[in-house]
């Protein structure tokens, strides 16, 4: 899985929410309407032939003046003793070719360990230090995911899903997550970019998905239909995606289960018969149908009117 791809593509679509988030004292004199993200730059180091790739660069105003300076965003997806280095080291890169001051932001979304990183990288002497580079760090495992599940920005939806989540949470984690992204009214572009890194970093066991399928009935209708409108494009990416790779069959099944389980959230009860109708249905097309008609059919009649 391409990692640095995601969190970059999130990054750079909803910059100034992220700043917003995590760095408002920053995004406070970063002029509007001023960010210009900065082609893919490459560093080689001579000496070595490294290749040097910064993940995110933008170039952003001060409010209120002329002067510009730059941003630079770099996820660190594994504890690394010499990241502090290196980050120094795309630091003066940047400074050198811009000449403009650099912010360093560093985000780590790894897992583990839990212990706070540095955000600073020294060169000192027994009677001076020579260098001390500061830079701010961002360790989701760190933060706490109830301190966001109220923050309207798409950057909390998508990002919770990296938090500090007890065992028995993710289920309850990954619900709102897609509650707060329904409450925000994204174009659709924009939620299918936060619901697929929803989906790709928080994926539920059986058990969880039976809890999560539950917990739905509990929101809003407006909600519920949201969230579900949202459960049914996985379904459907999921039936395109296994008739490509030949397995077909098994997600023809989930997607049965998942009719049911929207119906089931939002009208309480499916009868008997409707469900050995769908139980019966083995197209992946009329799925693909069915189940945007359970997330958006007025009442089970009319539902049952594509059968």
């Amino acid at each position: 899985m391409d990692h640095d791809r995601l969190f970059k593509e999130l990054f750079s679509t909803f910059f100034l929410e992220f700043l917003d988030l995590f760095l408002p004292g920053v995004r406070a004199y970063v002029a509007a309407g001023s960010v210009v993200f900065v082609d893919k730059e490459i560093f080689v180091d001579v000496t070595s032939g490294e290749r040097l790739e910064p993940d995110l660069v933008a170039r952003v105003r001060f409010k209120g003046q002329p002067a510009c300076f730059i941003i630079h965003v770099e996820t660190q997806h594994q504890s690394q003793r010499s990241f502090g280095r290196r980050l120094f080291r795309y630091f003066a890169r940047l400074h050198d070719k811009y000449d403009l001051p650099v912010y360093p932001i560093a985000v780590f979304p790894f897992s583990s360990p839990r212990k706070a990183q540095s955000g600073a990288y020294r060169v000192e002497f027994p009677n001076k230090v020579v260098m001390d580079f500061r830079f701010d760090v961002i360790q989701l495992n760190r933060l706490s995911w109830r301190e966001f599940v109220n923050r309207p920005n798409p950057v909390a939806a998508a990002l919770m899903t990296k938090m500090n989540i007890a065992p028995g949470e993710r289920a309850r984690v990954k619900l709102e997550c897609l509650r707060l992204l329904v409450t925000l009214k994204l174009n659709r572009a924009k939620i299918k970019l936060i619901s697929g890194f929803i989906d790709t970093y928080l994926q539920l066991n059986d058990e969880e998905q039976l809890e999560f399928n539950q917990s739905v009935k509990e929101l809003g209708i407006e909600e519920t239909e949201g969230v579900m409108e949202i459960v049914t494009s996985w379904m459907e990416q999921g039936l395109r995606q296994g008739r490509t790779e030949g397995r077909q069959e098994g997600l023809i099944e989930g997607a049965r289960d998942a009719v049911i389980d929207i119906l089931e959230a939002r009208f309480n009860k499916v009868p008997a018969r409707l469900r050995r109708t769908l139980k019966s249905v083995d197209d992946g097309k009329q799925l693909r149908v069915l189940l945007r008609k359970a997330a958006t059919a007025a009442t089970l009649k009319e539902f049952e009117m594509n059968l």
